[in-house]
């Protein structure tokens, strides 16, 4: 009997079963809101929208926006502003503009032209100086380079600076350095070498090769000696020769213990030693008088002495007696300087000594 019974409730069983799955799934009566999303694992959601969010893709392919455990992964964003900072761990690039209102790169590698309405700035780290920043330009050779440098605050170019034909260098908007001249402002320089020079012109000081020296001060010039005293000097060792002028008259010779020779046809004309004795060489003549320890002498007579003089090795001197000392040769002669009648013309020596033996000669008559 119980096993009848079990037959027949297997099969009620089955008959109910097979009802229920061909019979068709009834219609959800489901309320706005009324699905949490607790109840949705899996699937596709067409046309998916919320309060922030509307998805209006209709691609069947792979997804746009995948979203994974510590990122975002989306191949194309289309958006207008970013409102927090932003990190980029990798390369960006850009097809439009980058507006910014400040920019801060360690490299900036660009073939177009950049067109400012600021200028460009370099700024130091930490409230320092801007030092060893500037522009610099690579590729084939060394790096060419235009930077700002410490130690006297300035600028250094490893290249040639070239300015255009017309354009100078200037300071203070005045020029100092032309293509063809230095400005008018340049007052000195330590100039070791120039070419030829058509003019110049000296307000100070000059020399010339530490040979020709100019002092503007004594108004001098002095050709190797740097100390000139004279309007004119030479020097070599220790001597200097000297052209010199005051008020009254012009001064000529040696102002150092140096002799002086006055020389034509390389040959020596006058001798000066430095004591005071000349010496005249060769030929002499004298147009005119000549004085000889005198000051005043007669026009009417061609030599004047205020002394004795030797003629052919023999003295002759004017007194009125022989005389008493003094060395004397043979052949001198004393004129008489007050000579009378009957009275003699002068003492002849015959003998030399000191003052030797002396005779009259040429008696005057009555």
């Amino acid at each position: 009997m119980s096993d009848k019974l079990h037959k027949i409730l297997a099969e009620l069983g089955d008959t109910i079963n097979q009802e229920i799955i061909d019979a068709p799934a009834p219609a959800l009566d489901i309320t706005d809101r009324s699905i949490s999303g607790n109840k949705i694992n899996g699937g596709k959601i067409a046309n998916f929208a919320s309060t922030g969010i509307k998805d209006n893709a209709t691609y069947a392919g792979e997804p746009v926006l995948t979203v994974e455990n510590d990122k975002i992964i989306v191949d194309s964003i289309s958006t207008n502003k970013i409102l927090n900072p932003l990190q980029v761990d990798g390369n960006l690039n850009v097809k439009g503009e980058i507006t910014a209102h400040k920019l801060h790169v360690d490299e900036i590698t660009s073939d177009v032209r950049h067109e400012r309405t600021t200028p460009l700035e370099f700024k130091g780290e930490n409230n320092q100086a801007p030092y060893n920043k500037g522009l610099i330009w690579t590729g084939a050779g060394p790096t060419r380079q235009l930077m700002f440098r410490e130690g006297e605050d300035r600028f250094f170019s490893s290249e040639s600076i070239d300015l255009q034909t017309d354009k100078d260098y200037k300071i203070n908007n005045t020029t100092v350095l032309s293509e063809t001249e230095l400005g008018t402002a340049v007052v000195k320089s330590n100039l070791r070498r120039v070419g030829t020079l058509q003019t110049l012109k000296v307000a100070g000081n000059l020399t010339v090769g530490e040979y020709l020296f100019w002092d503007n001060d004594s108004m001098r010039l002095g050709i190797g000696i740097d100390a000139p005293n004279g309007d004119l000097s030479i020097g070599s060792m220790d001597h200097e020769f000297i052209i010199a002028a005051d008020e009254r008259e012009f001064k000529v010779g040696t102002w150092s213990t140096s002799n002086l020779k006055i020389v034509t046809d390389d040959t020596t004309r006058i001798s000066i030693a430095a004591e005071g004795n000349i010496q005249l060489n060769d030929k002499v003549s004298i147009i005119g008088t000549l004085g000889i320890g005198v000051k005043n002498y007669e026009e009417d007579v061609a030599l004047t002495t205020a002394g004795p003089v030797r003629i052919q090795n023999k003295k002759m001197e004017v007194g009125d007696q022989i005389p008493t000392q003094g060395n004397y040769a043979k052949g001198d002669i004393i004129w008489n300087d007050n000579p009378v009648a009957t009275s003699y013309v002068g003492w002849i020596c015959i003998r030399g000594g000191t003052p030797g033996d002396w005779k009259t000669f040429g008696q005057i008559s009555s």
